[in-house]
């Protein structure tokens, strides 16, 4: 039989991986205690899916003012650094590799999240999203537009997250820069309407994004163990809107992170149709493939035949699966047997849990 390319070993100048089978970063919601931190629940969660090439966990709040999900864990106290040692020591005791997906969810959110607090976003706007609070869903509201003092705090607190992460053995870590959060804020014409060196052209809506890369590099962070999560054409969810200068946005920043030596990019092909828009990207992979030149994860909708395909065409380095990987934890050798997968059970959204629990979009 055809080797199949998700299962051969991907070696770079920044990774080296057994398989091409990526573990996406998807919210579960499981670190249920005051501090949220990282338990033997999730312990056992990721060993079972070591045999990928490559995990990137949940996404991990870098600070109190980066949380809008009951449950999940953050990265920035001792206890948290301290359970997340727990995490990484068993998988590279099994054999893997595991990113931490560094995360600040900006707008949503909502006050019974943060004290009272409003969220922090780009503007002071209102993405007309629901968020799950400890007493259920609950419409947001229009955020706080932030301050240049707490742009410069949330660079720090990406900082203070990338050393925790590395105290706490993680490999890497993934700048969550995606799916409408805090970084995705800033790029989006319609979610920044800031007119101080944040925003007005693509160049401003993107300096902070960039000022946390540079920052990680000042603070002698390895760039190579850097990872970051793009989704250009994300449209009608989690408030984003596409606009005539969101993909000329994605394509200054994609190029630009050529100069940065990233342990990768990580690319979302569009979770909506958005064939009806004319200004949006429809194939992600192919358009970015040609302007990145290190290495490229894609992830959205992927089936082992679809993961086979892209790798194959070139279009992409890496496949990031995440709904398969809830119900296989062995999916990679569910792959090599091309044995039948197993179906997640998704809960309704009537249930009181977190929406979060059943999707590949943290």
């Amino acid at each position: 039989m055809t080797e199949q390319p998700l299962l051969t070993a991907f070696h770079s100048d920044k990774l080296s991986l057994k398989n091409r089978v990526v573990m996406a970063p998807m919210t579960r919601s499981r670190a249920d205690n005051p501090g949220n931190v990282p338990n033997d629940l999730m312990v056992d969660y990721y060993t079972q899916r070591a045999s990928a090439g490559l995990i990137v966990s949940e996404g991990t709040y870098v600070s109190r003012d980066a949380v809008g999900y009951i449950n999940v864990p953050g990265i920035y106290t001792p206890e948290q650094v301290a359970g997340w040692q727990k995490v990484t020591s068993a998988v590279h005791a099994h054999g893997g590799k595991i990113f931490v997906q560094l995360w600040h969810v900006g707008r949503i959110s909502h006050p019974d999240l943060l004290d009272g607090r409003l969220p922090l976003s780009a503007s002071a706007l209102n993405p007309h999203s629901q968020v799950y609070t400890p007493t259920g869903f609950k419409e947001t509201v229009a955020a706080q537009a932030m301050t240049v003092a707490q742009i410069k705090q949330t660079v720090a607190d990406f900082v203070q997250a990338a050393k925790n992460a590395l105290a706490a053995g993680f490999d890497g870590m993934e700048i969550h820069s995606a799916n409408g959060y805090l970084f995705h804020q800033f790029f989006n014409g319609t979610a920044n309407h800031r007119t101080d060196e944040y925003g007005g052209t693509i160049e401003n809506r993107a300096r902070f994004f960039f000022e946390v890369l540079d920052a990680l590099k000042v603070a002698g962070i390895d760039l190579g163990q850097v990872g970051v999560r793009l989704n250009p054409s994300l449209n009608g969810l989690f408030g984003m809107t596409l606009d005539a200068e969101t993909i000329p946005t994605f394509d200054y920043i994609v190029k630009r992170l050529n100069d940065y030596g990233l342990a990768y990019l990580h690319l979302t092909e569009p979770f909506t149709d958005v064939s009806a828009i004319p200004y949006a990207e429809q194939h992600i992979a192919k358009r970015y493939r040609p302007l990145y030149s290190g290495t490229l994860i894609i992830n959205a909708g992927m089936t082992q035949d679809k993961g086979n395909k892209v790798l194959a065409d070139g279009d992409a380095d890496l496949v990031a699966f995440g709904t398969l990987y809830i119900s296989n934890p062995d999916l990679v050798e569910r792959f090599a047997q091309h044995a039948p997968l197993a179906r997640p059970t998704r809960i309704p959204s009537t249930c009181p849990a977190p929406r979060a629990i059943p999707t590949t979009r943290p």
